[in-house]
Formats: structure tokens, C-alpha cells, sequence
């Protein structure tokens, strides 16, 4: 059933956004301060109108999908690498906010590029793929064959399931040695297109690998202080822990904080697809640890615990991802605090994060960091940056609208 209702709204900033909801009441918005009301519903509106007017600009023109920005311009991928999801996606959000139907038209031919992704086995990101495109295409047209296409992803992703250690592999085709033993913190936001299908083909084993893996993370990712690594090692074998590695975070001790983000989402998403209390507790835990850490001006830097952090570079994708649990996480949790923290995020990436002061930029965001140690992509604008800031901004301007598209409710 739907949480909307529940939605705590008890600070001047959060009875500010609940005055430009759908889901506002009377009782939290008499408390507020107007100009507390008006600042923060005019902030994250017009960023979302921002965001908007950038795609309505940009999107006719673009043919295949973009992957991040160099010198302010897109570069571009033709299957979707790992991030083709995110282009529709943020075509249909921008559909739900405007109304305006090129939106949606380019969000289904965006959509039905990836279509030759659905029998891809080697890799575990077709959550990112297919929950954003077709899941959402389905939900928001009805056409049934965005679910077919939606459900048979699924069945290749679970083919990367090892039972001897209960996990989804992360990286590798399925006959490659190579990796077939590593898991990754983002693929607990792969799965939730595993619950898709078990609801809409009543077969549990789908729900059931994603559990499997959810409590594997759970119990080898976790740290006693609530920070994660980004790659936890498993013998392929065997399913023996071997321990925490790291590819895009500093080192195997750090925390990468896109990693800890995915985290805080994805735990969140799976305690409401199965109201398991450990994985809500999880996700508290790694959300009280990332906003810890978080500097004066609510913008992650890529890494927590870098030697250099909190004085390094700023990855505002990580925020953005976060701020979208941390919504969640009030809701589930009737804990206000969260709310207030996502609503800073939110604000600042408004404030500080976007590319208003450039003629060049293509993207909406930037202020992203994609794989700091690689060098690849140091503070650049992140197409998933682009599509989590719409998601979260539009949660608090009209949560019912990203419910059509996502699906927000909860066992």
C-alpha cells in the first residue's frame, strides 16, 4: 500500500515542501514559516523546471545514450553501457512534470533501443537498464510488452546468481573466470526489477535470489560504524568470504560514497518490497554514516574516508541518489530527521550543483565524480545525476506522480 500519506513533515523546511505536494496537510504547512515555505518549493521547483528546459533543448538531438559529459557535451554509448536506463527515465519524469507528449515519444524510442539488452547475461546492472525505461513504460502506458521485456531482463539477471555463496555476480560474462566471485554495493539497486517480476509473474524465485543477495551484502558490507566498502570478494567456488576490495573507491578500507548511496536506496527498496525490519535497520545505519560525514554544504564528496575527505572533490550524484533513500527511510522510519536531510541535499545540488551558468552544458548537473581512481571522469555531469534530481525533487513537489512512474509503495 501506498506511504504518501504518512510522510512526516514537521520542520519549517519540510511543511515548505508539502505546501507545493500533493500530499501536503494543513496542520504541518500552518506551522511553517512562509518564507521558509517559498524559498524551498521555489529552489527545487524551478531546478526541477531547469532540468525540464535542458532535456526539452537537448533531447531531440540525441540518438543513442548518454554515458557523461566531456567539456560540458555528452558522450555517447549505443547499447547503453550500464547507464542506458537513465535516459528514458528521465524523458518520462520530465513527461510527468511538464506534460508535454514529445517528452514521452522520446522516451519510447529511447526505450526500445535497449531492447536487445533483455538477453544480456554478462552483467549484473539490468536493473539500471530496465527499471527506469520499461518498467516505468509499462506502468505509464500500460502496453504489455514493456513488462515481457521488463520480466525477461530479470531472467538473465538471475542467471548471474551463485548459490554456493548466495550472491549476484557483479562484473564478467558468465563463462569468464575472471571476477566471478565479486559482488558490488550497486547491485542492490539492480534488485528490484528481481521483485518486478515476481509480482507480475507470481514466481518467487525472483524476489527470492534478490533476498539471498540482499542479506549476503547485508552481513559482508556492513561495518560496525555503518560505512561500506564498494566490492566485497567471494571464492566463486565455494562461496567462501575472501573480503572487502574497492574499484572506485580509495582503497578497500574507504567508503565510496556513490557505493554507500546505492546502499541506503537499495535497502531501503528491498525492506518495501518484503518488510524484512533488518534491511530498514541496514539502511538506517548507512545513512546515519554518509550524513555523518556530510560537509556544510550537503554535496558528498566522492569518497568519505579518502585521506584527503572532507577537502577532495564532490560527487553531487551521490547526494541526489542518497536523498531519494533518505525520503524512504522517513517515511518507514517516522523519523522527520531524514526528510530534513534529503530537502538540504536537494536545495544544495539546486544551488550549487547545477550547470545554469554555462551555454555549453548539455547535462543538469554537475559536480559529479564517476571513477575518481581511473582518473575517469573527475566532477563532470552524470547522466544517472541528472535522473535521480528529477526523481527526488519531484517526490516532494507531487509524490504521486513518481509513484505512477516507480512505484513507491510498500508490503
Amino acid at each position: 500500500m501506498s506511504v504518501s500519506r504518512r510522510t512526516l513533515l514537521t520542520t519549517a523546511a519540510g511543511a515548505a515542501v508539502a505546501a507545493g505536494a500533493s500530499t501536503s496537510t494543513a496542520a504541518s504547512a500552518a506551522t511553517a514559516d512562509p518564507a521558509d515555505l517559498a524559498s524551498v518549493t521555489r529552489t527545487l521547483r524551478q531546478a526541477a523546471d531547469y532540468a525540464v528546459a535542458k532535456l526539452r533543448a537537448v533531447a531531440p538531438g540525441v540518438t543513442a545514450f548518454p554515458v557523461g559529459t566531456k567539456f560540458e557535451k555528452w558522450t555517447f554509448s549505443q547499447n547503453g553501457d550500464w547507464v542506458g536506463g537513465f535516459w528514458p527515465g528521465q524523458l518520462w519524469l520530465a513527461w510527468l512534470h511538464s506534460g508535454e507528449e514529445q517528452f514521452k515519444t522520446l522516451a519510447l524510442a529511447s526505450a526500445e533501443k535497449l531492447a536487445p539488452r533483455q538477453n544480456d547475461t554478462g552483467t549484473h546492472d539490468l536493473g539500471f537498464l530496465f527499471s527506469p525505461s520499461w518498467v516505468t513504460a509499462w506502468r505509464l502506458t500500460g502496453d504489455e510488452k514493456w513488462k515481457a521485456g521488463a520480466v525477461r531482463a530479470a531472467s538473465s539477471l538471475i542467471k548471474r546468481y551463485n548459490p554456493a555463496g548466495r550472491f549476484i555476480r557483479a562484473w564478467g560474462a558468465l563463462s569468464d573466470p575472471n571476477n566471478a566471485g565479486r559482488v558490488i554495493m550497486d547491485t542492490m539497486m539492480n534488485l528490484d526489477l528481481l521483485a518486478f517480476a515476481s509480482a507480475q509473474t507470481q514466481d518467487p524465485r525472483y524476489l527470492e535470489i534478490a533476498v539471498a543477495h540482499a542479506k549476503t551484502a547485508q552481513r559482508h558490507f556492513l561495518r560496525p560504524d555503518g560505512s561500506s566498502p564498494h566490492v566485497f570478494d567471494f571464492d566463486p567456488v565455494t562461496g567462501a568470504p575472501v573480503g572487502p576490495n574497492t574499484v572506485q573507491g580509495y582503497s578497500p578500507a574507504s567508503c565510496w560514497s556513490r557505493g554507500q548511496a546505492w546502499g541506503v536506496y537499495g535497502f531501503t527498496t528491498i525492506h518495501r518490497r518484503t518488510g524484512d525490519a533488518e534491511f530498514l535497520t541496514t539502511a538506517r545505519r548507512l545513512a546515519d554514516f554518509a550524513l555523518s560525514r556530510l560537509t556544510p554544504d550537503h554535496v558528498p564528496v566522492w569518497d568519505y574516508l579518502a585521506p584527503q575527505a572532507p577537502h577532495d572533490v564532490k560527487d553531487a550524484s551521490a547526494g541526489v541518489i542518497m536523498a531519494c533513500g533518505l525520503l524512504d527511510l522517513a517515511e518507514l522510519t517516522h523519523r522527520p530527521r531524514y526528510r530534513e536531510s534529503a530537502l538540504r541535499i536537494l536545495s544544495a545540488v539546486a544551488r550549487t550543483c547545477l550547470t545554469t551558468k554555462s551555454d555549453r552544458a548539455e547535462a543538469s548537473v554537475a559536480r559529479c565524480t564517476r571513477n575518481r581512481p581511473a582518473e575517469d571522469g573527475v566532477e563532470v555531469s552524470l547522466p544517472y545525476a541528472d535522473y535521480y534530481l528529477l526523481e527526488g525533487i519531484l517526490r516532494v513537489l507531487d509524490r504521486r506522480k513518481v509513484d505512477r512512474a516507480i512505484d513507491l509503495s510498500r508490503v
